[in-house]
């Protein structure tokens, strides 16, 4: 549940964390922590749309806009940046990302609102990205405006034609003027979306570290490479596992999805999407957890690094003393160090990738072919699933 404070009374509203709401700020606590949510790009978009359509329509400057967010929260947003000519009106709203980290965090989103026959027309300008590739929410061709801002969007244009008697249509061209450039530092170019940014939101609002926002893009790619008809895929968490996979196995890297520390999850969309295999390479560090069924690598989910490895050593015939040895060491780093100096780290790898590769299997159903490759710093791979060396010859040229 939500809990709102207003004129002194405590509220309870729908939904699914903590937040407090004072005036129009909206906060959360995550992690012990009070965190201001922002906005999203489609919000912005929507509100820059009302308050231009409603100056075209009433010949009257709207310095600022209310809108409730598809989540059901009120804003406030200030309009600026407006110009007004007979036939023509345009405005922007300033992206506030909250607390959020966002590429976008401070642009100008520009609606420009013009009459026309009929209907509500949406599309995109200077720093609004096009859609190249198949799979993603919008067609090949259109503005990378994703569903629900067009229909907050064509909302608030029909609202203002209501409000003013107004029989005829409306179209609004949203623009980001930085709009080229932020997308450089997104994954837009990867996706298929040539040009600029993603106008985007489903809620309407930024949550900040918000894990959604991260699925959210893994299923994007996913979805994209499905509707390419590419369906064997290299999964690692991050940049550091692409660079080895790269540079030390000679692997092709145009299909390899980031999953950051969602495994369990990356699985059961690539099921969902039908794919044929999934190569997932990373770092012991992270793949280690698989070991024990830990599908969230984050460290504030679950850790049993250690824990892991000791019952490896124990199942591979070594002593206690080792397995103890293990459990007092900080990294896995150090932990790796200290099986080679006993002469006991491949036979304990060799369990571990065993696990891994019982967990993995179990995650992904029939039909899904899934292996691991685990790597360190100082010994490079450490340990192949089973059928690892299959699916690598899948992504060498």
């Amino acid at each position: 549940m939500y809990l709102a404070k207003k004129q002194g009374k405590i509220e309870l509203l729908p939904t699914s964390c903590t937040e407090i709401k004072t005036d129009m700020e909206h906060f959360i606590y995550k992690d012990q922590k009070k965190l201001r949510l922002g906005y999203t790009t489609g919000t912005c978009a929507a509100a820059a749309t009302k308050a231009a359509a409603q100056m075209l329509l009433g010949g009257e400057r709207v310095e600022s806009v209310e809108l409730f967010t598809p989540r059901g929260l009120p804003l406030q947003l200030k309009v600026e940046r407006i110009s007004m000519e007979e036939n023509r009106v345009s405005c922007a709203v300033r992206k506030d990302a909250g607390d959020d980290y966002d590429v976008t965090g401070g642009a100008y989103v520009y609606a420009a609102v013009e009459k026309t026959a009929r209907g509500y027309e949406i599309d995109g300008g200077e720093g609004v990205g096009r859609v190249t590739k198949p799979g993603l929410d919008q067609a090949v061709g259109n503005a990378a405006i994703n569903t629900v801002p067009r229909q907050m969007m064509a909302a608030a244009m029909a609202q203002a034609a209501e409000d003013y008697g107004y029989e005829g249509g409306l179209r609004t061209v949203i623009s980001v003027p930085e709009g080229a450039d932020l997308a450089k530092r997104t994954l837009n170019e990867k996706l298929g979306i040539q040009g600029g940014i993603s106008i985007l939101g489903t809620s309407g609002i930024v949550e900040p570290m918000s894990d959604a926002a991260l699925t959210d893009t893994i299923r994007a790619e996913l979805k994209m490479y499905c509707a390419q008809g590419q369906k064997d895929l290299i999964i690692t968490p991050g940049n550091y596992g692409e660079t080895f996979l790269s540079e030390q196995l000679g692997l092709d890297l145009s299909h390899t999805v980031k999953c950051s520390n969602f495994i369990g999850e990356t699985i059961d969309m690539a099921y969902e999407f039908q794919l044929s295999s999934l190569l997932l390479i990373g770092h012991l560090g992270k793949l280690v957890k698989l070991g024990s069924g830990i599908m969230n690598t984050h460290s504030r989910v679950a850790d049993g690094r250690m824990e892991t490895l000791s019952s490896c050593v124990l199942l591979a015939g070594g002593s206690g003393g080792l397995a103890r040895r293990i459990l007092d060491c900080n990294t896995t780093d150090e932990a790796v160090e200290t099986l080679w100096t006993a002469a006991f780290l491949q036979p304990v790898m060799e369990q571990l990738m065993r696990k891994i590769q019982a967990v993995l299997r179990q995650r992904a159903y029939e039909g899904l072919e899934i292996e691991a490759v685990v790597f360190s710093n100082r010994f490079g791979v450490l340990g192949k699933t089973s059928g690892a060396e299959r699916l690598m010859l899948r992504h060498r040229g």
